[in-house]
């Protein structure tokens, strides 16, 4: 997976860009197990994301799948829309 990794705590939500790519049926599909994951068995998961200074890669559990964000911990929304890969 490409992508400098990160803390989530220095994830900075002014920095977020649309990723260069369509939503699949793949990422979408993933979108749903990341919550399982992290809700049922507290696993983590990687979530590539773009940013002004490139993508950047974080390793945390997701709490919440809504329409436009996932939710980790300490509050820190990732607009899907940025979203580049997951791995888990």
């Amino acid at each position: 997976m490409i992508g400098e990794l990160i803390e989530k705590e220095e994830i900075d939500v002014t920095e977020f860009l649309p990723a260069d790519i369509q939503l699949s049926e793949e990422l979408l599909s993933k979108l749903s197990s990341v919550q399982r994951l992290g809700n049922e068995f507290k696993s983590k998961a990687d979530i590539a994301f773009n940013t002004k200074h490139g993508v950047k890669k974080v390793s945390t559990t997701v709490w919440s799948v809504t329409e436009k964000y996932l939710q980790l911990k300490n509050n820190v929304h990732v607009p899907i829309k940025s979203i580049v890969d997951i791995d888990f």
